[in-house]
């Protein structure tokens, strides 16, 4: 199993045991900074999953690459005890 598929299978069980998440991003297209942030997940796809945060009081869903986890640019804080 590579790298990409154990970091897709890691978010799936989250998202089917308890979506709620603490996420950090950090991407300059589009401008996102997000840190230490509680959000949810709302859906996993083939080549995404989408959050949902309310850092600045209103919701705001973002898409993230399962990539973008692997080069570290996300963080989910959840998955950083878990190896």
């Amino acid at each position: 199993m590579s790298n990409l598929d154990h970091i897709k299978d890691r978010i799936r069980k989250l998202y089917e045991t308890n979506q709620s998440i603490h996420v950090c991003v950090k991407l300059s297209h589009p401008r996102v900074n997000v840190e230490g942030t509680p959000a949810v997940i709302k859906g996993v796809y083939p080549n995404i999953f989408i959050i949902e945060e309310n850092e600045n009081g209103y919701p705001k869903t973002h898409s993230i690459q399962y990539s973008e986890l692997l080069i570290g640019q996300v963080r989910i804080l959840e998955l950083d005890g878990e190896k």
